[in-house]
């Protein structure tokens, strides 16, 4: 079997809910070690998110896949003892908390890198760990406004909607992943040390703005909500099919736009000099998307899907996650993983990506049990069982 990329790479995951830890799976996945340090007697409060399975979230089964649970309490002094002593073994430190926390437990920055030079930590927050509002809380809907997302986000005249998912937690709980493994590059590679990584909800998200703010620089252009459409691009929108569904149609290409319609018969458009180029097309967009939308309504969505793949038009069924489970090419790619739970539950999740064709990441262990790890860690780390045992006894550990 090949060896992980990440293997031999120690992780300690004090983070909680989703962008921290999501981060800290997505290098599990690759082969890091995780520590998953967790408050002894509930543990990570994801572990009662959603719809739970007895007693415990099947979300958990899915974020926490590849990682070891360790009980400590990080409110006592020697639970604060026992997580610098993993500290100063580990590679990587990964926290989401409020900035100031780590600081008041004694496991800053500062305080980190004395005991471990070679660690990288990742920090990731609101709003960063400096600025006027580095010490407000911000979740992902907070992170999602600041960054823009959410003013674009719904109808036109409409109140801004969410996506459904926590987006602002899982991208910037990737950005995050991205900065531990240039930090791993610079340190393993290039011969420096550790250093500290700062990633914002609000920025990640930010980061994926495309051309909105170069445009207002510039222009003093706003982009406003537009529905199913992307302003400024012509056509790529959602239009009704007869049987009442919607179909994504992007005929956005000079050459797509061009066999779009002919397809639908509409020859004079496809052969019209001012719509040879996205600029003319946008000019004209609402008539482009009604002579789209009017031959959508007269076809079932499987007709207008069999149409534009003979046409080689990009289109797609908008997918429920029912869709996407039964869907074929996820099957065919392995896209859907199955990891059977502690309790013998069997749980699909959405496997490994991306695809590396030498060094693939994997699914090597199911999500652990609350402290199932917390006595072989800390015997790693040196601890004995009298020592062990002690600890539990006042709390400290689980």
């Amino acid at each position: 079997m090949t060896r992980p990329i990440l293997d031999g790479i120690r992780i300690l995951e004090l983070g909680q809910l989703i962008a921290g830890p999501f981060a800290a799976r997505t290098l599990a996945d690759f082969g890091a070690t995780v520590i998953k340090i967790e408050p002894p007697g509930q543990g990570d409060p994801l572990r009662k998110w959603r719809l739970l399975h007895e007693g415990t979230s099947v979300w958990w089964e899915a974020q926490s896949r590849n990682k070891q649970s360790v009980c400590v309490d990080l409110r006592q002094p020697e639970g604060q003892d026992t997580v610098r002593r993993l500290a100063a073994q580990a590679d990587v430190l990964i926290e989401n908390f409020r900035p100031g926390t780590m600081e008041k437990w004694g496991m800053g920055w500062e305080a980190l890198h004395a005991l471990n030079p070679r660690l990288i930590m990742l920090r990731v927050s609101g709003y960063g760990q400096t600025g006027p509002r580095r010490d407000e809380p911000g979740f992902a809907a907070v992170g999602e406004a600041m960054a823009g997302l959410r003013y674009l986000t719904g109808e036109p005249g409409r109140p801004p909607v969410r996506a459904g998912l926590s987006l602002g937690d899982t991208i910037a709980g990737l950005h995050g992943a991205l900065g531990v493994l240039l930090a791993l590059y610079e340190r393993d590679v290039r011969g420096g040390q550790g250093q500290m990584i700062d990633a914002a909800l609000y920025e990640s998200v930010f980061n994926l703005t495309e051309s909105l703010l170069p445009e207002y620089s510039v222009f003093g252009a706003v982009r406003e909500p537009a529905g199913a459409s992307l302003p400024g691009i012509a056509p790529s929108s959602a239009y009704p099919c007869a049987d009442g569904s919607y179909v994504l149609i992007a005929g956005n290409g000079d050459g797509i736009f061009k066999r779009l319609m002919q397809r639908i018969g509409r020859v004079d458009l496809a052969e019209d000099p001012t719509l040879a180029h996205n600029d003319g097309r946008v000019a004209r967009t609402a008539e482009i998307d009604g002579v789209i939308g009017a031959w959508t309504t007269s076809h079932t969505l499987d007709d207008v899907l069999a149409a534009m793949r003979e046409a080689d038009v990009p289109a797609g069924r908008i997918y429920s996650i029912r869709d996407i489970a039964e869907d074929a090419h996820y099957r065919a790619r392995g896209a859907i993983a199955t990891v059977t739970s502690a309790r013998g539950l069997d749980v699909e999740m959405p496997a490994v990506a991306p695809h590396l064709s030498s060094t693939p990441g994997g699914i090597r262990q199911r999500a652990p049990l609350l402290g199932e790890h917390t006595d072989a860690v800390l015997r790693e780390a040196g601890l004995d069982d009298e020592t062990i045992a002690r600890l539990r006894s006042t709390g400290v550990v689980g």
